[in-house]
């Protein structure tokens, strides 16, 4: 164990142990704890939180590339596994913000009425349990400092999100959760042989390790090997096209709160394999594979741009935007810069914060309208539900690279490193990717633009005749005849607990978008130190 004192110990284990426990007391207790179920996962997601704060507040900044908060004491010994977790500058923003959407979903379940009452109401205890295990999954992949202990959390995940799609998703639920297994186990058997084929070689599973000695002890056909097979498996859960398959069917039929984790987080996992382990442990793998992987980006930033503005579902359209905007996180990767690599770990956390409000908005509005379909809802949200539609609006324009909001420092960052890729890459051809890559960015605002004319712009339809019968029974919004078909839905428009979970997304947005500085100077200290493993 590394530092002085209890804390630097105790914050990564007490951000694991909170809702490992949480979960365990459900099991243990159930009847005990069935009366308070509705505040329970709030408050051990806020205590996480709270952790995750204090952890955020005690980070030492001036060493932002040394993992920090290190614990490592023998996990099994007689296989030589040990327990080493550790933080740094590159996983610090990736625990405060599945700290955030955790406590955000369990306010939005805790506090809502409607679907989010409904899914309360709907074995509760599973899914406050469920929730407590990811995100103990969730946390504890960007806190593993061990190859086997990454990919024991990495796996963790997939069982919760799983039931998470399967028990409380939509119609078509069973089908993509059984899509979901199906995919991320196949990809991760793959990743696993990538990383015994690192430990036979070397002997160590220990991250630090590994990335100190810069691929030493490894031929590179061997580096070139296992970086394929690490990267199929990070790549799944990215996802990367044209391994993404899974996921349009996963968003659309999930609970707003799985979107929004699954969006927000999981995706995150793949990524982040790929500053952690595959480009600083296998830096000729990385070098050699990096114009494939280029290549694959712009392709899914490209396909995935087109296939949202063929879209009618808007959870479906925005499920592909993610395809697309991990396109320009998995270019910046591949660059093999400091500024190709800060701009996909910007682009990280500004695709969580803004894809996760999407996938809350996206929830809203099927809430209010029972449908997603952006020609069914017919338009004329701005003048329905002005504070929602204007949420959307900021959103979208967020997701679309606007200067300004958070979206367009990872997209502009990551052009930026395809511009001037590392040596050893050929630079037309990743100049091409620029051009192509910047033709994405161009869709992108395209097909945002799109839905916004659909689904927030025009005049209103006839409300539905619930909507309208609701409607009828509030005075305020008692309308003639003649003006009812554009009878207004204020009194349904954003809800208290929906202004808290919002709110904090929103607030972030702004910041990164305005004060970039403040994620880059976390990052780039960490990706000078891991980029220092290329040759």
């Amino acid at each position: 164990m590394t530092g002085t004192g209890w804390l630097p110990v105790a914050l990564p284990v007490a951000l694991l142990a909170v809702p490992l426990l949480g979960a365990l007391g459900l099991v243990v207790l159930p009847h005990v704890l069935r009366p308070v179920l509705r505040a329970y996962g709030l408050v051990l997601s806020g205590v996480t939180l709270a952790l995750a704060a204090l952890l955020v507040a005690t980070f030492d900044y001036e060493r932002p590339a040394s993992p920090q908060f290190e614990l490592d004491v023998p996990w099994i010994p007689g296989l030589g596994l040990r327990l080493h977790l550790g933080i740094d500058g590159i996983s610090l923003p990736l625990v405060a913000l599945t700290a955030l959407l955790t406590f955000l979903c369990f306010g939005y379940l805790s506090w809502g009425r409607a679907r989010a009452g409904e899914f309360l109401r709907a074995r509760p205890r599973a899914l406050v349990f469920t929730l407590l295990v990811l995100e103990v999954g969730m946390i504890g992949t960007f806190l593993a400092l061990d190859l086997l202990l990454f990919f024991v959390f990495f796996e963790i995940v997939l069982v919760p999100m799983y039931f998470l799609i399967g028990i409380w998703g939509g119609e078509g639920r069973r089908a993509a959760s059984i899509k979901f297994i199906l995919y991320t186990l196949l990809g991760s058997v793959v990743m696993l042989l990538g990383l015994l084929l690192i430990w036979a070689q070397t002997g160590t599973f220990d991250i630090e390790a590994l990335a100190a000695a810069h691929g030493s002890g490894m031929a590179r056909s061997v580096q070139i090997l296992a970086f394929v097979a690490i990267g199929i498996g990070l790549a799944v859960k990215t996802p990367m096209w044209p391994l993404h398959t899974w996921l349009p069917d996963a968003h659309t039929e999930a609970p707003t709160t799985g979107s929004v984790l699954l969006a927000g987080v999981l995706l995150k996992m793949g990524t982040y394999g790929f500053a952690r382990i595959a480009i600083p442990v296998l830096p000729e793998g990385a070098l050699a594979v990096a114009p494939w992987l280029g290549a694959l980006a712009v392709v899914g930033i490209v396909y995935g741009s087109l296939a949202c503005l063929a879209q009618r579902d808007l959870k479906r359209m925005i499920a592909y935007s993610s395809v697309g905007h991990m396109g320009f996180v998995l270019l910046g990767f591949a660059t093999l810069t400091p500024t190709g690599i800060n701009g996909a770990l910007f682009a990280n956390v500004a695709h969580g914060l803004i894809t996760g409000l999407l996938f809350f908005l996206a929830g809203a509005i099927k809430d209010r309208y029972h449908t997603a379909d952006m020609t069914a809802l017919g338009g004329g949200l701005l003048a329905t539900l002005p504070r929602l539609g204007s949420v959307l609006t900021f959103a979208a324009v967020a997701s679309l690279g606007l200067p300004g909001l958070a979206g367009f420092w990872g997209e502009m960052l990551a052009l930026l490193g395809a511009f001037r890729p590392a040596d050893g890459l050929p630079r037309g051809l990743f100049l091409t990717y620029m051009v192509i890559g910047g033709l994405g960015a161009v869709l992108t605002a395209a097909y945002f633009l799109v839905m916004l004319s659909r689904v927030t712009h025009g005049r209103p339809p006839p409300l539905p005749a619930e909507a309208e019968a609701e409607a009828v029974a509030e005075p305020r919004v008692v309308e003639s005849l003649a003006a009812r078909p554009v009878a207004t839905l204020a009194h349904r428009d954003v809800r208290p607990y929906e202004l808290l979970a919002w709110t904090p997304l929103v607030a972030l947005i702004l910041l990164f978008g305005l004060w970039p500085g403040l994620l880059l100077s976390l990052t780039t200290p960490a990706v000078h130190t891991l980029l220092g493993a290329l040759p």
